[in-house]
């Protein structure tokens, strides 16, 4: 027996109907299930792997001006504690009150609108999110000054490459005031950071504020993304190389130092793909990052 062949070549009408089958879902079926795609990879993301963040003031300048949006690691620490010279995201504790605390929509389309930037990282700012560099670890004596310069377990700090305005050194220490560049030594606790902004003169930390627990860290910041002409990373300065280990933890083993230069290379390769796959679809929109307080 002939069987019938179709021009293309397939067999006639199996083959046919199959392919009648196969037929592309339309753009108006298409792009819903893309959305909704696209919206739950951002919020697996936003919740489990990075987050962008704001930057509203300037206590962190120049390293991170205000307007910038930073890209956060937020696994990192869970499979090792900060390191000194990182900068770090976190929520304060108690001690640490905000300058200005963001006013919550009050009608259903805003309160709709923060749940779902809550969701995704596009949203106000909480009301204890702070952004600050990590100057000591757990068992680190840090003080200042000697001669202008903090000291950490006996080492003075040349803090000339991101410390860009510094507090006044003639005024006395004051503990409940950061206007002073003095502060009397500080042993920091096990489990906490004592944390200082680059904008020394403006910069609201640990100085009066009292040290970060680590468990409060949500992550490293460890790339400016946006604008693009200010595209960067973010490694720890060479300031923090020489310093020795705090005496409580020797024998612990060595301080990491920069273990991760790049800060997030493990997360950001598959976050790229992702992103890019989204993109080339023609769907991907830009996101705007969560605010932080000064």
């Amino acid at each position: 027996m002939v069987q019938m062949v179709d021009e293309d070549g397939a067999a006639d009408p199996w083959r046919r109907r199959a392919r009648r089958g196969r037929r592309q879902m339309p753009l108006w079926q298409e792009l819903p299930l893309l959305l909704i795609v696209a919206f739950c990879l951002a919020v697996l993301i936003r919740s489990f792997l990075l987050q962008a963040f704001f930057i509203p003031s300037g206590s962190m300048e120049n390293t991170l001006l205000v307007g910038d949006r930073v890209l956060v690691n937020k696994v990192v620490y869970d499979v090792r504690d900060p390191v000194r010279g990182e900068v770090v995201v976190f929520r304060g504790t108690d001690r640490w009150v905000a300058q200005e605390a963001p006013a919550p929509p009050t009608n259903f389309a805003g309160q709709v609108s923060r749940t779902l930037g809550d969701l995704v990282g596009v949203s106000r700012p909480g009301e204890k999110d702070f952004i600050k560099r990590v100057i000591g670890v757990p068992g680190d004596k840090i003080w200042c000054c000697d001669d202008g310069r903090v000291v950490v377990n006996g080492t003075p700090l040349d803090e000339q490459a991101y410390v860009s305005e510094d507090s006044p050194d003639e005024l006395p220490p004051n503990p409940k005031e950061c206007r002073s560049r003095q502060f009397t030594e500080v042993v920091v606790p096990p489990g906490q950071i004592f944390v200082m902004g680059d904008h020394r003169l403006v910069s609201q930390d640990a100085r009066c504020q009292g040290p970060v627990p680590i468990e409060n860290v949500i992550g490293r910041a460890f790339m400016i993304v946006w604008p693009s002409q200010r595209w960067t990373t973010l490694p720890v300065p060479e300031t923090f190389t020489n310093v020795p280990r705090a005496d409580a933890a020797a024998a612990a083993g060595p301080v990491l130092v920069d273990p991760d230069p790049v800060g997030g290379v493990v997360l950001i390769v598959p976050v790229a793909a992702t992103l890019a796959v989204l993109a080339g679809s023609g769907r991907l929109r830009r996101t705007r990052g969560r605010r932080l307080l000064p």
